[in-house]
């Protein structure tokens, strides 16, 4: 893997890990969208163990004003229980969704606690319309929305929450984090650690497998496909990345798993 892959590989991390802050504070958030706190922050369970930190720092900075986990069973799922369990051995995380894994790592690191749980979705799609059902059900109301994900989903689940509310609500992307791949004794490596993170290989093929679904035609999530998220312009830099990564990284794009899929 040369240096031009490696440059590849940030220019899809940098197009799927979208921040639209440079942290999650009142301060950012007045200066960025005129408001002190979002009516509501989601942390995605998809993601790694990181994104409890970034929920815990959330909360702590009070950056919205309901707080809510959501994520059942997923693709992900089997190796967040795994981390949590080696990294904090009296959490117990055999069979639980992804949100109750991360609502027992906020209260044991913590103390902290998130308003809701949404704890029945299985992927990207019903991630939103679960959480949407869930806010309804609340009487939670938003004109804003924070989305915490992996990077490497992030844009994907801000275009799935598009297709369905308003273009007047402010959606506030922070993926839990910005990783940055180098060439370091002849093989790609992140500059810095990152808590919880993939290894490589497993980075490069979720990052591979979103630019197929974002794309919007016939074989993509986009109204000129599947229609699970609204449209979303892929820059000809990020088509030209994958294209490059595709031919050299061949047999890395992730394919869908049915025993995930929606079935509502």
């Amino acid at each position: 893997m040369n240096e031009r892959i490696v440059e590849y590989i940030n220019i899809l991390g940098g197009f799927c890990g979208k921040r639209d802050v440079s942290q999650l504070s009142p301060e950012e958030l007045k200066k960025t969208y005129g408001i002190d706190q979002a009516d509501v922050m989601v942390l995605f369970g998809g993601s790694i163990l990181c994104g409890g930190d970034v929920l815990a720092q959330a909360i702590q900075n009070h950056a919205a004003k309901k707080y809510v986990i959501a994520g059942g069973a997923g693709h992900t799922t089997e190796a967040l229980r795994i981390r949590v369990h080696q990294e904090f051995p009296d959490i117990e995380t055999a069979g639980l969704p992804e949100a109750r894994v991360f609502a027992s790592y906020l209260k044991a690191r913590y103390g902290l606690e998130a308003d809701l749980l949404e704890c029945c979705s299985t992927n990207c799609g019903n991630n939103i319309t679960y959480l949407l059902d869930l806010l309804r059900e609340n009487q939670i109301s938003f004109r804003s929305i924070i989305l915490a994900q992996d990077a490497t989903m992030q844009h994907r689940m801000e275009a799935g929450l598009r297709k369905y509310v308003s273009d007047d609500v402010i959606i506030i992307n922070y993926a839990v984090y910005q990783a940055n791949v180098i060439m370091k004794d002849g093989k790609p490596a992140y500059d810095t650690e990152i808590f919880g993170m993939w290894d490589i290989d497993r980075y490069l093929t979720l990052l591979m497998g979103e630019i197929p679904r974002l794309t919007d035609g016939p074989e993509g999530y986009g109204p000129l496909g599947k229609n699970y998220i609204a449209h979303v312009d892929i820059p000809d830099s990020v088509a030209a990345a994958f294209d490059e990564l595709q031919y050299t990284c061949r047999g890395m794009v992730r394919q869908a798993n049915p025993l995930y899929a929606s079935r509502d």
